[in-house]
């Protein structure tokens, strides 16, 4: 079952960070969803971000793969740019859903504010690609 994990960046070069609504209080991370049959991985990318986010999306850049063992899946990661900025989430799959410069990044995790993926997922290094280095440690 191909899954797609991206990190949307809009014309400021912010990150589109999302929160499940199983997910603990703070913890943010990438997009991702299935992919539909008859779909591309380019256009499940597109459809997944709308639906989560309301976000519009236009180029779309593979990056990587992950295995995926919830079910039995691949995880295909990408970059994508906005072609809006306006947020809308769902409230079924994302609760939250924020743009974070990396400033703005630095600073909600180093203050416990946030909780960034884990270190050895997709999802973590997808931002770390984005935010240039390592993400912070928080200092709390």
């Amino acid at each position: 079952d191909p899954a797609v994990i991206m990190l949307v960046t809009d014309e400021e070069d912010r990150a589109l960070l999302g929160r499940q609504v199983h997910w603990p209080e703070g913890r943010f991370s990438t997009l991702a969803g299935f992919v539909e049959p008859g779909e591309s991985i380019e256009q499940s990318v597109v459809r997944e971000v709308f639906e989560e986010a309301g976000v519009t999306v236009g180029e779309v850049e593979y990056i990587a793969s992950q295995p995926w063992p919830f079910p039995s899946s691949l995880m295909l990661g990408f970059m994508a740019r906005a072609t809006s900025s306006e947020i809308t989430v769902d409230g079924e799959e994302i609760e939250e859903a924020r743009w974070f410069s990396r400033e703005d990044l630095r600073a909600a995790i180093e203050s416990g504010e946030i909780l960034p993926p884990a270190g050895i997922s997709i999802a973590a290094r997808l931002v770390e690609l984005w935010y240039g280095k390592p993400l912070p440690k928080p200092t709390n």
